[in-house]
């Protein structure tokens, strides 16, 4: 299990090829690269977080997912600070035997990234700045792995 918050870019490629190293047995990966999206109006999207707190958070769920997963690795990076439109976000990499339980893992931890990690995202917009609020979206996608 790998966690890291960081200003820095990463390299989707490399990261990958850790956890395809990592077991002799990995048969799947499945990584979700999220990318700050761009706008007409938006100029950039700065993260904080409370250092420590966040991987600890992250740390929990990745544990979830390899209580209810036959998972090989988990990779996950999130990036703080200032970020521009174009720019790598989040990594959520996960390795397991067979595709189902990677594709699943992945698709659970990012749900728990977007609605439940301890980030704080304020958007700069035509000269003044707001914080973003959490999306009912994210709410309804985090409500289907409670019912499983």
């Amino acid at each position: 299990m790998k966690i890291r918050v960081q200003r820095e870019d990463f390299d989707l490629n490399a990261e990958l090829d850790v956890l395809r190293r990592e077991r002799p047995t990995v048969g799947a990966i499945v990584a979700f690269a999220g990318v700050v999206r761009g706008s007409d109006t938006a100029s950039s999207l700065t993260l904080e977080h409370y250092p420590g707190m966040t991987e600890r958070e992250i740390g929990r769920h990745v544990r979830d997912a390899n209580a209810r997963w036959p998972l090989l690795g988990v990779t996950v990076i999130h990036r703080i600070g200032e970020l521009r439109p174009g720019d790598n976000i989040v990594l959520v990499a996960v390795a397991a035997e067979h595709r189902r339980a990677a594709f699943e893992a992945a698709e659970f931890l990012m749900d728990y990234l977007k609605a439940r990690a301890p980030f704080w995202k304020r958007e700069a917009r035509e000269g003044k700045s707001e914080w973003i609020d959490s999306r009912d979206s994210d709410e309804a996608a985090l409500r289907r792995w409670r019912e499983d």
